[in-house]
C-alpha cells in the first residue's frame, strides 16, 4: 500500500501562499489513514471468523454423525489394539475321500487378564483355580499382585468354562475370540492328522499351524485364502480307518505285542485308504515328545512311515519276481535248497534247520526257504539286485504327504557284497517301514508297475513306473495265493476273497551293542486281494509279539500277524465294495464229444 504523507509540500505551500493554516492538513490526511486502517482491520476479522464459523460447523457435524453411528450400533466393550500384521485365523477343512469331516474349525474364546482394572484379586484367584484346576490359586494371585499388566490365563475356553468366567463378573478378565483346530473324530486317523496349535497370537485372533502328518505337510495350502473355504479331500475311508484300527488294537493286544502298524492301498491308483499305528493319542490334546528314552515307545512314533525294520520273509517274492524277469529261472525251475550254502564266510540256513531239499522256485516261496532266495540272488548278481530294489522303492523315503514319511528313510549296507544280497533277498540287511512294502507289492498286484502311495484322493490311475514284465507278475501273484492256501500263512485265508500273501518274521535288533533279541521279533503279513483280480495290498506289522494259547510261546507271523489281517481283510472288504466271490479255478481236460 503506498501511504499519502500527511504534510505534502505542495499543499503546505499553497496554504501558505493563501494564509491558511498547514496544521489542518496533516489532521485531515491522518484521519484518512486512521479510517482506512480501521477498515482493513475490520475486513480482516470478519474474514477469520467466516473460517472459525465454517471449521466449528464441520467439527460439530463430524462429532453428531460419529453420534448417530455409535447410537445406531450394538454396545461393545473398548479394546486395546496394537499395530502390526494381521493375523490369518482361518484354515480350511480336511475330510476324508467320501466328504467326511476329519479336521475343522471351532469357534472358542481365550481369556487374559489385565490386573490394573481388577477389584478383587484373591477372590479371582480362588475362582479361576476352582474353575480350572490345573491352575494355582497362589501363583495366580503372584501374578496378579505383581507388575505384568497383561496375563494370559487359558488359550481355549468351552462355552462352560467361558460362563464360569463370566460369572466371576471381575472387570479384570477379559475374553477374546478365537478359532480353535477341532478334530471330532478323536484318536481315529490321528497319526494322519497329525495335529495343530497356535502360532502367532494377539487378544483378538490366533494363528493356527500345523504341527504334524497333513496339517504340517499342507500347512501354506490350508491356511490359503484363495481355497475360500474348499476343504482338503484325503484318500482315507473314515469307515475302513475305524475297522482297522478296531481290528489291530484287538490284534495287538491278543498277540501281546508292543506297537502295531497297518497300510491299506489301493493298486492302481496308489491312494492310501487306511494307515494305523498303535499306540495313538487324541490330537485335540496332543501329547509332547518324549525327551529321553526310546523315539519309537512315544504314542507320537507313526510305526507305519517311521518305522524303519527288516521285515523278513516277506521280501523273498521281489527275489524270485526278479530271477524270473530276468529269464534266469521261471516258476517251475528245481533249486537245490539240501546242500550247504556258505557265502562270505557264513553259513546260510534255514528256519529251525529244515531242509527242503530240491525243490521249484514256486515251492521256495510257499516253503519260505532262505537258500533258495539265497541262489536266486546270486544268480541276480548284486548290480542288478540294487538296481531293482532302488526301483521298487526301498532305497528312498516314501513321498507321502506326511511330515513324517521323511523320517522313515531306508536303512542299507554301505558296501553291498554277494553276503549282503543273500540276506536282503530273504529280508534282512535292508530296513524298510510297512509303508514300502505296501508299495512294493502293489506293483505285484498291478500288473508290474510301481506306483508311489498318496494320501491324497485321486481318483484315477497314474502313469506309474514298470517294474516287471505283466507275466512275471501273474506267477508271482499265483505264488503268494499259494502260500496262504499251501504254505506258511493257511489261517490269511478269508473265503471268498482269495487271499494271497507272504509271511515275514525277522530278529529284532537291539538298539546299543548290535546284534540281535533271542526272544523278540518284528512279524509281518504282506498281502492282496482278491488274487485272481487285485485291488488292494494290506500290511500288517506286529512289534514284539507273542501268541500264548499254545504249551510255548509262538512268535512267528504266520500265528501272529496273518490271523489279524484275516480278521481285518473280513471286516474292511465289504466296507470296501467288494463282494465275496467263487475264485476262478482251472479248468478240466475234458473233451466235448456228440453222441
Amino acid at each position: 500500500m503506498i501511504r499519502t504523507p500527511l504534510r505534502p509540500l505542495a499543499r503546505i505551500l499553497e496554504a501558505r501562499a493563501s494564509g491558511e493554516n498547514p496544521d489542518a492538513i496533516e489532521r485531515e490526511n491522518l484521519r484518512i489513514r486512521h479510517e482506512q486502517m480501521r477498515d482493513q482491520s475490520r475486513n480482516r476479522a470478519e474474514g477469520r471468523l467466516l473460517i472459525l464459523s465454517v471449521i466449528f460447523f464441520c467439527a460439530f457435524g463430524v462429532i453428531g454423525a460419529r453420534m448417530g453411528v455409535l447410537a445406531a450400533t450394538d454396545p461393545a466393550e473398548p479394546r486395546a489394539a496394537s499395530a502390526g500384521a494381521l493375523i490369518q485365523a482361518s484354515r480350511a477343512d480336511i475330510t476324508d475321500r467320501h466328504g467326511r469331516i476329519l479336521a475343522t474349525n471351532f469357534e472358542t474364546h481365550s481369556l487374559y487378564a489385565q490386573p490394573l482394572q481388577m477389584i478383587d484379586k484373591p477372590r479371582v484367584a480362588a475362582e479361576l483355580a476352582a474353575i480350572f484346576p490345573d491352575l494355582k490359586a497362589e501363583k495366580l494371585l503372584k501374578d496378579f499382585t505383581g507388575k505384568r499388566k497383561f496375563l494370559w490365563i487359558k488359550k481355549k475356553l468351552s462355552p462352560e468354562q467361558k460362563q464360569a468366567v463370566h460369572d466371576i463378573g471381575d472387570p479384570g478378565l477379559l475374553f477374546g475370540p478365537r478359532e480353535m483346530r477341532l478334530y471330532p473324530n478323536g484318536k481315529l486317523a490321528a497319526h494322519i492328522m497329525g495335529g495343530a496349535s497356535f502360532g502367532r497370537e494377539g487378544v483378538h485372533a490366533a494363528e493356527v499351524i500345523g504341527v504334524a502328518g497333513v496339517e504340517k505337510f499342507f500347512d501354506e495350502e490350508l491356511r490359503d485364502p484363495a481355497r475360500q473355504g474348499a476343504p482338503l479331500a484325503l484318500s482315507i475311508d473314515l469307515t475302513v480307518q475305524a475297522a482297522a484300527e478296531e481290528v489291530l488294537y484287538g490284534g495287538m493286544q491278543l498277540m501281546n505285542a508292543k506297537g502295531a502298524a497297518s497300510v491299506l492301498m489301493d493298486v492302481h491308483t496308489g491312494e492310501i485308504i487306511s494307515i494305523v499305528s498303535l499306540p495313538d493319542f487324541d490330537p485335540n490334546a496332543r501329547p509332547s515328545p518324549l525327551i529321553e528314552g526310546d523315539a519309537s515307545d512315544s504314542p507320537l512314533f507313526n510305526r507305519a512311515v517311521q518305522g524303519v525294520y527288516e521285515l523278513g520273509s516277506a521280501y523273498k517274492i521281489f527275489t524270485a519276481a526278479q530271477a524270473m524277469d530276468l529269464g534266469l529261472v521261471n516258476n517251475q525251475t528245481m533249486i537245490d535248497t539240501g546242500k550247504a550254502l556258505r557265502v562270505g564266510g557264513f553259513n546260510i540256513g534255514e528256519f529251525r534247520k529244515k531242509n527242503y531239499g530240491i525243490i521249484s522256485v514256486e515251492d521256495i516261496i510257499v516253503k519260505s526257504s532262505n537258500r533258495g532266495t539265497g541262489r536266486l540272488a546270486l544268480q541276480i548278481g548284486v548290480a542288478r539286485q540294487k538296481e531293482f530294489m532302488k526301483a521298487m522303492g526301498f532305497m528312498d523315503f516314501t513321498p507321502l504327504e506326511i511330515v513324517e514319511a521323511r523320517g522313515g528313510k531306508p536303512l542299507f549296507p554301505e558296501r553291498w557284497t554277494d553276503l549282503s544280497a543273500v540276506t536282503i533277498s530273504y529280508g534282512h540287511g535292508l530296513s524298510n517301514s510297512p509303508l514300502h512294502l505296501a508299495a512294493g507289492y502293489a506293483a505285484i498286484a498291478n500288473g508290474g508297475t510301481y506306483i508311489a502311495p498318496t494320501i491324497l484322493k485321486r481318483g484315477v490311475a497314474p502313469e506309474g513306473t514298470r517294474v516287471m514284465r505283466e507275466d512275471t507278475a501273474n506267477y508271482a501273484r499265483t505264488m503268494l495265493r499259494k502260500v496262504v492256501t499251501e504254505g506258511t500263512a493257511s489261517f490269511g485265508e478269508v473265503q471268498g476273497y482269495a487271499v494271497g500273501g507272504k509271511t515275514g518274521t525277522a530278529d529284532k535288533p537291539r538298539p546299543r551293542g548290535g546284534g540281535y533279541y533271542e526272544d523278540k521279533v518284528i512279524a509281518t503279513f504282506a498281502s492282496l486281494f482278491p488274487t485272481h483280480d487285485p485291488k488292494y495290498v494290506l500290511i500288517v506289522t506286529l512289534d514284539e509279539p507273542v501268541e500264548t494259547s499254545g504249551d510255548k510261546p509262538r512268535r512267528t507271523a504266520g500265528w501272529t500277524a496273518v490271523p489279524v489281517a484275516a480278521e481285518m481283510i473280513g471286516r474292511v472288504a465289504p466296507l470296501l465294495g467288494l463282494r465275496p466271490e467263487i475264485e476262478p479255478g482251472e479248468l478240466a481236460g475234458i473233451t466235448l464229444t456228440s453222441n
